[in-house]
This record gives C-alpha cells, structure tokens and sequence, in this order.
C-alpha cells in the first residue's frame, strides 16, 4: 500500500511520462530527477513533506561575499521562495531545502515541487555566474 508521497510521486510521474517512478531509498527520501542537473530528495513528514537540492560546490574563493548574497536571498524567504540556503555537513556543497508542513493534494505539492525546483534552479544558475566574476 502506497503512502500518501508516493501517490503524490505516482501521479506526478504518470503525468510528466517519467521512465520510473522514484523509489523509496534509505531514510525513507525519494530522488527525484527532473534532469541531469537537477536531483531532489524528498522526504515525507508528518505532515507534510521536505525538499532537498544541491545548488552547486561551494567556492573557497571570495567565500565571505557568497555568503552575503545568499543571505540577501535567504532574508524574509524573498529569494528562495521560502525556501533556505544553507551548506551540507562537511560544508561543502550550497543547498537549497524547504519544508511544507501541511497535508497537500497533488496540485498543491506539484505547485510546491515546481517553485522550489525553480528556486534550485535560478540559485544553481547564479552560482555558475559567481563563480565567472
């Protein structure tokens, strides 16, 4: 029997003619990969549901002017669509997570997937053209 995520993802795939559905991985988080470059973790809460990407590798160059401008989009959520920038565990790579702590129906989470997806991708964008200054 499917919980209410994976209906949500079964829907989402059948509509987007996706190859396969995403499948349920360790820690109970979904990958869902919308291109070669875009990649989301999907976690169910209770209630609710949890995005996380990977915006890009963080440079160690200019670091400190980086983190400026992303936290002018981090502040009041008006960059990120409500969303946070933030760094992994080692510091390493930018991301961008949000959670959505509501019971959503399938327009609702497909309207949030598409936002922070678009989010993920103007940040990704961004860093690209950072790095290029």
């Amino acid at each position: 029997m499917q919980n209410a995520l994976e209906q949500l993802l079964t829907t989402l795939a059948e509509e987007l003619e996706f190859d396969e559905i995403p499948k349920k991985e360790e820690g109970n988080v979904y990958h869902l990969s919308l291109n070669p470059e875009i990649s989301i973790a999907i976690q169910q809460i209770d209630p609710g549901v949890s995005f996380l990407g990977k915006i890009g590798a963080c440079p160690t160059l200019k670091r400190e002017d980086l983190f400026i401008l992303l936290m002018k989009g981090n502040f009041l959520g008006q960059g990120t669509g409500g969303a946070v920038i933030g760094l992994d565990g080692n510091e390493n790579f930018l991301t961008l997570s949000s959670v959505i702590p509501y019971d959503m129906n399938y327009k609702m989470f497909k309207d949030a997937l598409e936002g922070f997806a678009n989010y993920l991708d103007y940040w990704r964008e961004e860093l690209v053209r950072y790095k290029k200054v």
